[in-house]
């Protein structure tokens, strides 16, 4: 076993914050109706009236730092890096409105992080609906002292191999900043609104395509220092990739990568929320056990109220044990000599 891997501090890399400033920024502007609308039709009227109370049981633990640092102890986790709530993405907003949303993800992120600097790192947010905000936003993001930001599998419209996106991709590279990749509602609709089918097999779907993008469009390929985690495990793409080696192998119009799509696994990183212990070690297998990192999707339903013991259920190497269960967050977020583990 290494002994930095196994000295380094336990870190949840899927967590997230609710800001009430930025819901107060959106209401009532023209679009929201709309969105929520469509939000309503892809999810089916059986989830809303589960959603509602859930996250407002979590509201104190969304918003309260000291909760959230309580919480933390009784999981066992020494860090935590801390997302806005992907409801604040908010894509259909028009520029001024996208700008002021943004600004206020990534200060109030950054405010909430400050409560307890040791333990709490956070990501902000970029308007991917408007391309030539994003770099502006990102680096506001960074001035705030975050990490980077989190982003959606797509904005209307854009899928994430959009040309629009170099500048983007070019200044995450450069600057270092972490992309968290987590996906928000399902373009297929209300093909999935029964059964909360629009999070179980829509999100990974979300991810598998948002990832595909980067890699056959050649994203991967000229952005090789991106710095991308992908939440959810990646989704169905990480285990199924057989199919997309083959028909880059076999079809000229799959080949705009320079390589095999598996190949690129191991330049992307990936959060261990995939539920299932056999399905943990494939991912581990797939893209490498420096590549997962410790997830939760705290503190909300769909994730883990004990991301340790999801972990230990792997029954992984040791070695692999703490690199993803701290070691590899610690080295990406360069806080090797912070925390101890517990």
């Amino acid at each position: 076993m290494t002994a930095t891997a196994s000295a380094a501090p336990t870190i949840d890399v899927h967590a997230h914050l609710l800001l009430p400033e930025v819901e107060e920024a959106v209401a009532g502007q023209p679009g929201l109706a709309e969105a929520r609308d469509l939000d309503a039709r892809r999810n089916g009227p059986a989830a809303l009236t589960v959603n509602g109370p859930m996250v407002g049981a979590r509201v104190p633990k969304l918003t309260e730092a000291a909760v959230r640092l309580a919480a933390m102890d009784a999981q066992g986790v020494d860090v935590q890096l801390v997302s806005p709530s992907p409801s604040h993405y908010h894509y259909w907003a028009g520029s001024r409105l996208a700008e002021k949303v943004c600004r206020l993800a990534n200060e109030g992120t950054a405010a909430h992080c400050a409560k307890a600097p040791d333990r709490l790192h956070g990501l902000g947010l970029v308007p991917l609906q408007y391309p030539d905000l994003t770099v502006e936003l990102l680096d506001h993001a960074l001035d705030q002292g975050l990490k980077g930001v989190e982003i959606s599998s797509h904005a209307p419209g854009r899928e994430l191999s959009d040309p629009a996106y170099e500048p983007f991709w070019t200044r995450a590279e450069e600057t270092g900043a972490l992309v968290f990749l987590h996906p928000f509602g399902c373009t297929l609709d209300e093909r999935l609104d029964r059964w909360y089918l629009s999070n179980t097999v829509g999100q990974p779907t979300e991810n598998a395509v948002a990832l595909s993008h980067l890699i056959f469009s050649g994203v991967l390929d000229r952005h090789p220092d991106l710095k991308l985690i992908a939440a959810h495990g990646g989704g169905y793409l990480p285990t199924h990739l057989g199919r997309s080696d083959h028909a880059w192998r076999a079809r000229p119009d799959a080949q705009n990568c320079s390589r095999e799509p598996s190949s690129y696994l191991k330049q992307l990183y990936f959060d261990s929320l995939v539920h299932d212990p056999h399905v943990l070690r494939e991912l581990l297998r797939a893209a490498g056990p420096d590549r997962v990192l410790l997830g939760s999707d705290f503190p909300f339903d769909m994730g883990t109220d004990d991301p340790l013991d999801a972990l230990r259920a792997a029954d992984l190497p040791d070695d692999d044990f703490h690199a993803v269960r701290g070691g590899n967050a610690a080295a990406l977020l360069n806080l090797s000599g912070e925390g101890t583990p517990r």
